[in-house]
């Protein structure tokens, strides 16, 4: 075991929604902190109350400044990304650029600089139409469709697990690679499934008081996901910083599988509503199932605690108190 705790650690993507409670589970557990972020996606102010943080406003895309932010660290926590499904079909052009030449930049920066240990936050994207459900770590990684765009951010993720294993393979002392598995909670965007059925059932709400609202989805909702609450992730990701072996991938996730169906009617039990599901064409390219095998991650003694449906009234709630702001 390699405790966090006094070690100088840089976390891109650190204004994120995943990256900034990454932060403060790392100053939880005794770190010190640097964060680089453009604040294209993440915002400082989810640093404000943190003044021990070092915060660096940049472009993973720089190559300077990767290399000023990485000077000085004993550990890198690499999740600077593109994120959100909307992106995945209107710019794969700077997905692919943000996933090859950050990947690059942070382990070019790592090498000039001496740092020994990268830790790199890939996806669950990276097993698309996976052949075994729950997903081990060790199933083929598959491209099913190289003209459709949504594959643009999978793919980037497995170049850039190809590249921190590989390139550091005998450069660093220690690569880690971690593989979340639909990660939420309050305050995490406006892109993923939980958040754009609270916003829309919150606006729903607002303008029909009472009755059974229409709910329209894509699919049938009997496609299924494995959710993890973004407090159980973030005990998930600092054990694997810690404990984790060299050039060892591990999920991050529940085995929790569950309908799109019920994530819906969740999502209406905790604004005190009834819903009537309207099932929809799926975009192409999504995936019927999805959830991990954590087998791995429970060798390092991890063990999700919160329940989605309370995770889930939480979350809402977060958006339902952001829209009377």
């Amino acid at each position: 075991m390699i405790p966090v705790a006094g070690r100088r650690i840089l976390v891109t993507g650190g204004a994120g929604f995943i990256g900034s409670a990454v932060v403060r589970g790392l100053l939880a557990r005794g770190a010190r902190v640097r964060v680089l972020d453009d604040q294209s996606r993440g915002h400082a102010r989810r640093l404000a109350d943190l003044p021990e943080v070092e915060f660096r406003e940049a472009d993973i895309r720089d190559a300077p400044a990767v290399q000023t932010a990485v000077a000085g660290m004993d550990s890198v926590c690499h999740l600077a990304y593109v994120n959100g499904t909307e992106f995945f079909y209107q710019r794969p052009d700077v997905i692919l650029e943000v996933a090859v030449k950050g990947m690059i930049n942070v382990l070019d920066a790592c090498l000039a600089h001496g740092v020994g240990e990268l830790l790199l936050a890939s996806s669950s994207e990276v097993y698309q139409r996976a052949s075994v459900v729950p997903t081990p770590e060790s199933v083929p990684l598959v491209v099913p469709d190289l003209t459709n765009p949504r594959f643009s951010y999978g793919g980037g993720k497995i170049i850039s697990e190809l590249l921190a294993y590989h390139y550091g393979h005998s450069r660093l002392s220690r690569v880690l690679i971690v593989r979340p598995h639909n990660v939420y909670g309050p305050d995490m965007g406006h892109e993923h499934v939980i958040p754009q059925f609270a916003e829309r059932l919150i606006r729903a709400d607002k303008a029909t008081p009472s009755g059974i609202l229409p709910f329209p989805i894509q699919g049938t909702g009997e496609e299924t996901r494995a959710f993890i609450h973004i407090d159980d992730f973030t005990d998930g990701f600092v054990r694997v910083l810690e404990q984790g072996r060299h050039q060892q991938i591990y999920n991050i996730g529940t085995d929790d599988e569950v309908p799109i169906a019920e994530v819906a009617q969740l999502v209406a039990q905790a604004l005190r509503r009834s819903i009537a599901i309207q099932p929809g064409p799926l975009q192409a390219g999504s995936t019927a199932r999805r959830s991990p095998d954590i087998t791995m991650l429970r060798a390092l003694g991890f063990t999700p605690h919160t329940p989605l449906s309370e995770g889930i009234r939480s979350t809402v709630t977060w958006y339902l108190n952001a829209q009377q702001a």
